[in-house]
C-alpha cells in the first residue's frame, strides 16, 4: 500500500493528511519530524524548504505569477538566517541596509515552522519530502482558473468541493473534529488536503529547467 503525506503547520504544530491507497486518515502533531517519522511513500510540506542566503527563491517568483491575480498568497523573501534578527523590523532593518527587499509579517509569522523543517531537511531526504503550495494545487483542481480568498465563505465552500471531487468523503467530519478542540482553522485542514494530494500526484513543479539549489545543498522547488 503506498502511503502519501500532506503537512500544513497551524498555531499548535502541523495538521497531517495521510492517503493509505483508498483510506484517508488525519492527525494534528506538535512536530513535523515527529509527524514524518513513520513509513511513507512521499509526502509534501507547505512550508518553504531550501533558503538562499540573499534575494528570492525562483519558485515563489513563478509561483505568484501563475497565481495572479492573488500573487500575494505566496510570500516571498524567505533565506537562511533571517530569523537570527529578533524582531521583524531588525530583519527589515537589515535587509534595507543591505539593498534587499524586505519582508511581509506573514512570512515573518512562519519563521519558526520554516526553521524547523530546515533543521532536519537534507537533500537526500528531498527525495521523499517535497515543498507544495496548496492554492497552486486548488488551481490545478480549478482547471487552472483563479479561486476566492481562503479566508471568505466563498473560497472555503468552493475548496471544500473540489476536494469532495478529489475523494475527500471524510471531509466535513474531520473539519468538525478540528473545530472541537485542535486549534487548527478550516483553511489548515484544507490546505493539508492539498498537500496529501500534491504528494500523492506531483502533477508538476515551479521552477521549470534546472533545479535551483542553496547553500547546503536543497532543492528548491514547488511542486503541485
Amino acid at each position: 500500500m503506498t502511503v502519501h503525506l500532506g503537512l500544513d503547520g497551524y498555531r499548535h504544530g502541523w495538521v497531517v493528511v495521510r492517503l493509505l491507497g483508498g483510506r484517508r486518515e488525519i492527525d494534528f502533531m506538535p512536530g513535523a519530524a515527529a509527524a514524518l517519522a513513520g513509513p511513507f511513500d512521499r509526502a509534501a510540506i507547505d512550508i518553504p524548504i531550501g533558503l538562499p542566503d540573499h534575494g528570492e527563491r525562483a519558485c515563489d517568483v513563478a509561483a505568484r505569477a501563475l497565481l495572479r491575480p492573488h500573487s500575494s498568497r505566496v510570500f516571498t523573501g524567505a533565506r537562511r538566517g533571517l530569523w537570527a534578527h529578533g524582531t521583524q523590523a531588525e530583519a527589515n532593518s537589515a535587509l534595507k541596509a543591505r539593498g534587499e527587499a524586505m519582508v511581509s509579517i506573514q512570512l515573518w509569522n512562519i519563521g519558526p515552522k520554516i526553521c524547523e523543517v530546515d533543521a532536519f531537511i537534507t537533500p537526500d531526504l528531498q527525495a521523499r519530502i517535497i515543498e507544495t503550495h496548496p492554492e497552486l494545487v486548488f488551481r490545478r483542481l480549478h482547471g487552472g482558473a483563479p479561486l476566492p480568498s481562503k479566508k471568505t465563505a466563498e473560497g472555503i465552500a468552493l475548496r471544500r468541493v473540489l476536494l469532495r471531487a478529489a475523494g475527500f468523503a471524510e471531509l466535513d467530519d474531520w473539519l468538525s473534529t478540528a473545530r472541537r478542540g485542535s486549534g487548527a482553522k478550516i483553511d489548515d485542514v484544507l490546505d493539508a488536503c492539498a498537500a496529501a494530494l500534491a504528494a500523492r500526484d506531483a502533477c508538476d513543479v515551479l521552477p521549470q529547467g534546472d533545479v535551483p539549489r542553496d547553500a547546503r545543498g536543497l532543492a528548491m522547488q514547488i511542486w503541485y
